[in-house]
């Protein structure tokens, strides 16, 4: 209980923050984009590279990280076949499905992996299987659905590596694969650099909610109410079913699974939609009721199964 609320409280104060700079114009009008291109184009690479350069990639392999995965690729797909019928457009299910299984897995998973499940390496696999696989693929669709269509297959098949989230993801594990170790007086001013990408993220965000309609209203509360319902429940329950029922998961192990599982969307998901300018009130909408529906199911899932 004291991890769910703790880690929660952390995010409510510096998006509250966020709220306070865009009601009162500190920053200006172009406050939130600067922040938004300050988190995705250098904060953020730099925290990818240096988290992944130093992971243990071998619990990349863990069979509950396989449970996950799956989740993930489960409600994604609701999310992306029901899109496809709706004719929502690639952008915008690429983002719904994002904001359907993309847990909140850094600034509040690691709390509450720390004071519910005693441990904050269990979130390690989670959060390396979102960078290392989902990121680059899901930018790299975000950038090709929003690009040009005329554009050469050599530039297509380049877009990777000039989207700097996959390129600080991917560098990362090179290093990490390796074996090599950064120097200090190289690593030190990536981490510094790195270590704004969670503030930045959080107080864009609650700029963004400064002025705003009230969320699950317009033509968004389709692609939303799905995306929440998967993320809160679709999610969880399927990593339950999969973990007890595929893999004989118990006890510990079972809690693991299921509280990753149910994190709500991560904020850096509204920077990806921000970006490239598609489903940003999709991503808000999303992120802010899955932060808020999943606190009860956090404390019921831990009520059960702890």
């Amino acid at each position: 209980m004291q991890g769910v609320l703790t880690g929660f409280a952390v995010i409510a104060v510096v998006i509250a923050v966020g709220y306070v700079l865009g009601l009162r114009g500190h920053l200006g009008p172009q406050g939130r984009e600067v922040l938004t291109k300050l988190a995705f184009h250098v904060a953020s690479p730099a925290l990818l590279f240096t988290t992944l350069a130093t992971a243990d990639l071998s619990v990349v392999f863990s069979g509950r990280l396989l449970v996950t995965a799956l989740s993930t690729v489960a409600v994604a797909g609701v999310f992306v076949a029901v899109g496809a019928v709706r004719g929502w457009g690639v952008g915008r299910t690429t983002v719904g499905a994002l904001c359907s299984g993309y847990v909140n897995s850094g600034n509040l998973g690691i709390p509450i992996a720390v004071y519910v499940l005693g441990d904050a390496s269990l979130v390690a696999p989670v959060l390396l299987f979102q960078l290392v696989l989902v990121t680059p693929v899901a930018v790299t669709i975000l950038d090709l659905s929003g690009g040009d269509a005329k554009g050469s297959l050599w530039r297509r098949l380049l877009t990777p590596l000039r989207n700097p989230i996959a390129l600080g993801s991917l560098a990362g594990v090179a290093v990490a694969a390796s074996g090599l170790r950064v120097p200090a007086p190289v690593m030190d001013p990536v981490t510094l650099i790195g270590n704004m990408s969670v503030p930045a993220v959080l107080l864009a965000f609650g700029i963004s909610l400064c002025g705003s309609t009230m969320p699950l209203r317009g033509a968004e509360r389709g692609p939303v109410l799905l995306a929440v319902a998967l993320k809160t429940v679709g999610q969880p329950a399927v990593a339950w079913a999969l973990a007890s029922g595929v893999f004989g998961l118990r006890g510990a192990q079972l809690l693991d699974v299921v509280v990753t599982s149910a994190l709500p969307a991560a904020q850096n998901l509204y920077t990806y939609a921000s970006t490239y300018g598609v489903g940003e009130r999709l991503a808000r909408d999303a992120i802010l009721v899955s932060t808020v529906v999943s606190v009860p199911v956090l404390v019921g899932v831990a009520a059960v199964l702890g």
